[in-house]
């Protein structure tokens, strides 16, 4: 039985009622919420609890997007890269795309709004350059991409504005059937490589096409999406949710799920995920929108403006002035026609609550339009403690959710597996994060049924549920104490707070493991975070009150800042700032592009640079490894050694050839000829370097030395502190409340500061939080 309740949402389903009504119970849940796929039924509703019920904007209404397929939502796509062989090449541009998601769009005339680029050159061909064919399906012996013998006879007839009858996106046939509609170049130059870009209808909602295949739906109808931005679905939109709160009276919480657009989520032809941006404004593509675009900024945007060379503004791109200015544009039309339906909602008595995942391009919780919404509530999906901070820090709603893993589903929960040990993980992740910004109320998703069938895990998520209100009652809304002030610096700034290194919403990936765990290990460190872009500091200087900046990332990535380190005057402003006693870390390859005989542009300030090839003729002599250091001395202290007896500290996929400038280095450590771990005075501050910090106990606890260390505040880190890595204290000065907490699952033995310094033994038990006063 739960001695506390509320602050928990609870997914249920129909025919569920009495295990709904026992979870409740233990639970302690105070609100009900549906899934996509499942429905409460009314016995479910009537229980005493607030109901969230899931709704969806621009999707799950077929029978009006089946009669306007022309406002079907939109992407811009490149075809695969051919090769000519000899001066006539044929691409079959939808090949490698599942076209029971995407068709193209021969309603608007693909002579104006497509673009053939011979990427060899760098150049599009003019429209008179390349033409439309409808050919049957060519064999491979027949694949012209690398013949010269295309007949002379073939139909080149159907370029410019096809007419709906030869549309197969209007028509409902598919390319394929009966033929093959392809791009034709007459005149190729032998040996370029060569694409197209092309605008596509979705006719298939991605998130739903997901939990199709992953859930076996079967012959559940596909869910077409439709573009509100088109005046019948705009319409429709508003004049349906008028309805349907009429019809659910029952509802307490609408659920936007989310709004109009889809993260760019492209499927293969065989029906897997060929591209997965959960940044991507992909899906917001429209000619209306491309239309409207080009009246309020006085210029027009070209398909290779959405495309980008086929990496389609990824977020790890240093964005352009272009797509700054189209997402501006989509955040602001988001904004205004959000706030219309949430008005809507308000207007009828309820709340409502968007979650941060699905639909939720251009809502950007961060960015300058979001408060304009008047949402209620934000929820969204908890991976850890970076994802938890994501939601729990976004400004101008009433409360924030967490919904919290392993999902409801039978990926997870099938006989002869074990969801209690991902249910730990994801909890002792994100629990550091909610012992500095808590979520208001947390939850889960899917089908409770599933879940019901393991009771280790009902008997789990009970005492994460005491727990998660013991903790948030504890803190009551006061500002825990922060020993530094730290900004991560890069070039999306506070849009992205928390969100770099992310690829489909914090997924490990080797190539982001290495830097994300800088945000994992932030999102619970007793620091104040915040998130700054290159232009911040053009337009307003470095903050006064900051301790230290964050630089981290590959070179050329938006993280790392590519060619923003090319600007003098910031580069002058960020070393003007260290030398009068500011902190820098990088890590990886930070402020790196090559330029005037350097790769790291404060290489005078870390100490060291990248060999690049260019100066292996200049000797290298400074070599050698500090005796411990402060950076490392709780590793030391532990034992974390390697064979040799050093401290052995996991780099991640680390970075190779970084080399000390001169014997004013401090090398923390040295190995396989190459730095991985330095400090270097500068002035009156300092610059640490790190090869890679993926996150572990260790590794957050030498980000949180390296930071103290460049801020020159060493002796202030042994204030609210355990000296064990698997130990933290926070304290909250306001209610006069202080936690000790165990974040491993094994019993601990660790010191802990006060305050004031004033050191105490404690043995911790696995997984415990222990509260004190005062």
């Amino acid at each position: 039985m739960s001695k506390t309740k509320g602050r928990v949402t609870l997914p249920s389903e129909s025919d569920f009622l009495d295990e709904t009504k026992e979870l409740l119970e233990r639970w302690g849940a105070d609100a009900i919420r549906d899934s996509d796929g499942t429905k409460l039924d009314r016995d479910i509703k009537l229980l005493d609890a607030k109901i969230y019920t899931t709704y969806f904007v621009a999707r799950g209404h077929n029978e009006f997007a089946r009669e306007h397929m022309d406002e079907c939502q939109q992407l811009y796509l490149m075809s695969k890269r051919h090769t000519a062989a000899g001066t006539r090449l044929r691409i079959d541009f939808m090949d490698g795309y599942f076209n029971q998601q995407v068709v193209p769009d021969l309603d608007h005339d693909p002579k104006k709004w497509w673009e053939v680029m011979d990427r060899t050159a760098g150049q599009a061909l003019p429209p008179e350059e390349w033409d439309l064919s409808m050919e049957g399906d060519l064999s491979v012996e027949e694949d012209l991409s690398m013949e010269e013998d295309l007949s002379m006879e073939e139909d080149l007839s159907m370029g410019g504005n096809l007419s709906v009858e030869g549309n197969p996106s209007a028509s409902g046939g598919k390319p394929g059937d009966g033929g093959k509609l392809t791009v034709v170049i007459p005149h190729a130059e032998p040996f370029h490589e060569y694409t197209v870009s092309f605008l596509v209808y979705a006719i298939w909602d991605p998130t739903q096409m997901y939990n199709h295949i992953t859930n076996n739906w079967g012959d559940k109808p596909h869910e077409i999406p439709f573009d509100v931005r088109q005046d019948a679905s705009g319409a429709f939109a508003r004049e349906y949710l008028v309805q349907w709160l009429k019809d659910n009276p029952d509802t307490d919480v609408v659920r936007f799920t989310t709004f109009f657009y889809h993260f760019t989520l492209v499927f293969g032809s065989d029906a897997k995920e060929k591209f997965v941006d959960w940044f991507g404004y992909g899906a917001t593509v429209s000619v209306k929108a491309l239309e409207e675009f080009e009246k309020e900024y006085g210029y027009s945007l070209r398909p290779e403006d959405i495309v980008d060379n086929g990496y389609y503004n990824s977020t790890f791109r240093v964005p352009t002035r272009q797509y700054r200015d189209y997402m501006d544009f989509i955040q602001r039309f988001v904004a205004g026609k959000a706030r219309e339906l949430v008005g809507l909602v308000h207007e009828a008595g309820r709340e409502a609550m968007m979650f941060l995942g699905d639909n939720w391009i251009g809502t950007e919780p961060y960015g300058r339009y979001f408060p304009e919404i008047g949402l209620d509530a934000v929820v969204g999906s908890v991976g850890g403690g970076a994802t938890l901070r994501l939601i729990s820090d976004i400004p101008g709603v009433k409360y924030t959710e967490g919904r919290f893993l392993p999902y409801f589903f039978p990926d997870t929960f099938y006989q002869g597996n074990d969801p209690v040990p991902e249910a730990v993980e994801n909890w002792l992740c994100a629990r550091r994060a909610l012992m500095r910004r808590p979520v208001d109320r947390i939850g889960y998703g899917g089908y409770l049924s599933l879940a019901y069938k393991f009771p280790g895990f009902v008997d789990y998520i009970e005492k994460v549920t005491d727990e998660f209100r013991e903790l948030y009652d504890n803190i009551a809304g006061s500002r825990p104490y922060c020993g530094l002030k730290v900004a991560v610096l890069n070039c999306w700034g506070r849009l992205r707070s928390w969100q770099p290194y992310m690829v489909a919403h914090a997924l490990w990936y080797k190539q982001t493991y290495t830097y994300f765990g800088i945000l994992e290990a932030l999102s619970g460190a007793g620091v104040d975070v915040s998130f700054i872009s290159f232009e911040d500091i053009r337009q307003g200087g470095i903050p006064e009150d900051l301790d230290v900046i964050i630089n981290a990332g590959d070179a050329g990535t938006a993280w790392s800042g590519g060619d923003e380190w090319l600007d003098g005057t910031l580069v002058t402003a960020i070393r003007r700032w260290v030398y009068n006693g500011g902190g820098f870390v990088g890590v990886g390859e930070p402020c790196a592009v090559h330029h005037n005989g350097r790769f790291f542009q404060l290489a005078d300030v870390l100490g060291v640079d990248k060999e690049l090839g260019y100066t292996l003729s200049t000797d290298k002599y400074y070599t050698k490894q500090a005796q411990g250091h402060f950076i490392t001395e709780d590793m030391e202290n532990s034992k974390v050694d390697g064979d040799d007896g050093v401290p052995h500290i996991d780099f991640g996929e680390s970075m190779k050839n970084v080399y000390a400038l001169d014997g004013d280095t401090e090398i923390v450590e040295y190995s396989d000829h190459e730095v991985h771990l330095s400090a270097h005075g500068y002035g009156k501050g300092r610059g640490v370097y790190i090869a890679g910090l993926p996150y572990s106990y260790e590794n957050t606890r030498i980000l949180l030395r390296s930071m103290y260390y460049a801020a020159g505040r060493e002796g202030d880190m042994k204030k609210w502190h355990a000296d064990n890595i698997y130990c933290e204290v926070h304290a909250y000065p306001e209610t006069g409340e202080y936690a000790v907490v165990n974040n491993s699952s094994r019993p601990q033995v660790t010191t802990v500061y006060d305050g004031r310094g004033n050191a105490a033994g404690m043995e911790m038990k696995p997984c415990e939080i222990r509260w004190f006063s005062m």
